[in-house]
């Protein structure tokens, strides 16, 4: 049996622990209202923005869609993939190396890359795989401007042919105590899916100056938008995972404090009584001399 100065040490250590967690959790709940604010008002423009722009090549002349909605042979695939620079999210992290790698799997028939937003990503692939850039800095300092560099590249990339599919993969922000993994693809773009049995309803849109150049310039725009949706998506539910882990991790230390407690003091009574006895059998033993 632990003695009693153990027992104070380990009720002292747990409780040192429960503040940490307990600030930590503060700490991410305070910054998930304001990364949640910036995914719910990005999302709607990111979705609608990619509808236009599906709905847009699906009507095109064929000869004339944009090269970032080209199908080609599938050889070479890069994959995005968006973690954290920091742990003690729960499963956050590790919820994303496992969908990574279940696409490793998939895929296993290409020559398969990995662009790593996060350090977290890149320290579960770099023995194992190819890392084709790594990008957890973008934390440092993340606005739009930091994403739209290295999804240029990725774009460059594949508009070069190095690439023929990039997908992103990521954490999609539900609630605070839930997060979806998500596989998007990113490149080339997505066509509006047209089911024959429904009734089709023209959109007709009225381009100035003309289909080409607004092409030209939305298409970019929309992936990089995608890319930076699906980044502040993942920052929202890194701070809703971490509040949900430190709040469970403080119930937990609480429940082993308590009983804790109450071992250390079932432990002191045992202990004073033995002493209560000893002096009693003591005194009797002197009495009785």
């Amino acid at each position: 049996m632990a003695n009693l100065k153990e027992i104070r040490g380990r009720i002292s250590s747990i409780s040192s622990t429960m503040q940490i967690t307990r600030a930590m959790k503060m700490v991410s709940a305070a910054k998930l209202k304001k990364a949640q604010d910036a995914i719910v008002m990005l999302r709607p423009y990111s979705e609608k923005l990619q509808e236009i722009i599906q709905n847009v090549n699906s009507s095109s002349d064929p000869d004339q869609v944009s090269i970032y909605a080209q199908k080609r042979e599938v050889k070479r695939v890069l994959f995005i993939a968006v973690t954290s620079n920091r742990g003690l999210a729960g499963a956050f992290n590790s919820n994303v190396v496992k969908e990574l790698n279940i696409q490793f799997q998939k895929n296993a028939q290409y020559e398969v890359e990995v662009l790593t937003i996060g350090k977290k990503a890149y320290d579960a692939v770099r023995k194992t795989r190819s890392v084709y850039s790594n990008e957890s800095a973008v934390f440092d300092n993340l606005n739009f401007e930091a994403v739209s560099n290295l999804t240029e590249a990725a774009m460059s990339s594949f508009k070069e042919g190095k690439f023929d599919e990039v997908y992103v993969i990521y954490n999609k922000f539900i609630n605070a105590a839930t997060q979806e993994v998500t596989t998007e693809q990113v490149l080339p773009i997505l066509m509006a899916e047209v089911d024959p049995t429904e009734p089709q309803v023209e959109t007709d849109y009225i381009f100035e100056p003309n289909r080409a150049e607004i092409l030209d310039n939305l298409i970019p725009k929309s992936i990089k938008t995608q890319v930076f949706k699906a980044v502040l998506d993942s920052v929202a539910s890194e701070h809703g995972a971490r509040m949900t882990a430190m709040h469970k991790a403080t119930d937990n230390a609480q429940e082993l404090k308590n009983d804790l407690v109450i071992f250390y003091n079932k432990a002191r009574q045992a202990a004073i009584t033995n002493e209560i006895l000893e002096i009693v059998s003591g005194a009797e033993a002197l009495k009785n001399s």
